[in-house]
C-alpha cells in the first residue's frame, strides 16, 4: 500500500459499515481520503476519530440521488485536492421490496446502487484524465447477489437486479478503460450477509454466520496492495460455514 500514501481516495456510504471502516483503513495506510454520505454527524465523528493519523480525512455530504450533489462533491474535489487516485464506490441502498412493491423503494435503490454509482464512476475518470493519471483504481462494492438470483427471495428481486447491473457495468468499465489505454484498474468485491445498519433489522439474516465490515475493508486493501499489472477483477467473499438453507428457512419461515 505504500505506492497511495499521499494519494486522493475518495469513499462513498463512507459514515457506517464497510465504507467507515475502509476510510479508517487508507487514512491509517497514509491516503487522502474524501468521505461521501449523507449523515453529516457520522462524518464528523469519523472525522475527529482520524486525527493525528498518517493520512488525512476529508468529507462531503453528498445524496447519491441527486447528481447535483455529486457534481459538486467532484467539483470540490478537483479545486481542493486537485486529484483522484481511487474510487470506492461502497454506498448501497436495500430495501425488502418486491416486484409487486412500492416504486419510491425500486427508484431509491436504482438511483443509488446503480445510477448514482455510475456518475461516481464518470466523475472520476473525467479527472483522472485530465491530470493523466498514472495508476488508478475503482472498486465497487458488489454482492453475491449480483451474480445470481437467489431461490424463492422475493424480497430481493429488485435489490439483486440492481447488483446484477454492477456486475455488468464493473465489468463492462474495465473493458472500456482498456479500450481507452488509461491505467485504471476495476474491482467489483462481492460479499454475502455482512454485518452493517443496513442488515441488522432483516429477520432472514438471524443466526446464519456472517461477515463484518472489516473483512471486506481488508479486501479493497488487498486488491489496491496488488502491483499495477495485475488487475484483480473479481473477488467473492462469503462467511465460513455459510448455510443457505437456513437463510432460506427464514425467508420462507417470514412469508407464512
Amino acid at each position: 500500500m505504500e505506492k497511495w500514501e499521499g494519494k486522493v481516495a475518495v469513499v462513498t456510504g463512507a459514515s457506517s459499515g464497510i465504507g467507515e471502516e475502509t476510510c479508517r483503513q487508507l487514512v491509517e495506510k497514509g491516503m487522502i481520503v474524501v468521505g461521501f454520505a449523507r449523515r453529516e454527524d457520522k462524518l464528523q465523528e469519523l472525522k475527529n476519530n482520524l486525527k493525528g493519523k498518517l493520512g488525512k480525512f476529508f468529507y462531503v455530504k453528498v445524496d447519491l440521488c441527486s447528481e447535483e450533489n455529486i457534481l459538486e462533491a467532484f467539483n470540490w474535489i478537483k479545486i481542493t485536492l486537485k486529484s483522484i487516485d481511487v474510487l470506492i464506490n461502497n454506498a448501497g441502498v436495500l430495501k425488502q421490496s418486491d416486484l409487486l412493491g412500492n416504486t419510491n423503494d425500486w427508484k431509491q435503490m436504482f438511483d443509488t446502487n446503480v445510477i448514482g454509482l455510475n456518475i461516481c464512476s464518470r466523475e472520476a475518470i473525467k479527472i483522472m484524465e485530465e491530470i493523466e493519471i498514472k495508476e488508478g483504481h475503482i472498486i465497487n462494492i458488489n454482492s453475491i447477489v449480483g451474480h445470481y438470483q437467489l431461490p424463492f427471495i422475493k424480497d430481493f428481486s429488485v435489490y439483486s437486479a440492481t447488483k446484477h447491473a454492477v456486475t455488468v457495468i464493473t465489468e463492462s468499465l474495465r473493458e472500456f478503460l482498456g479500450m481507452k489505454d488509461l491505467p485504471v484498474r476495476v474491482t467489483s468485491i462481492s460479499p454475502g450477509a455482512v454485518e452493517t445498519d443496513m442488515t441488522k433489522e432483516m429477520r432472514q439474516l438471524k443466526n446464519i454466520n456472517m461477515l463484518k465490515s472489516i473483512d471486506i475493508a481488508e479486501a479493497i486493501m488487498y486488491a489496491l496492495s496488488a502491483p499495477q499489472r495485475v488487475n484483480v477483477a473479481e473477488i467473492i467473499i462469503r462467511p465460513t460455514g455459510e448455510n443457505t438453507s437456513a437463510f432460506l428457512k427464514n425467508t420462507i419461515d417470514k412469508h407464512l
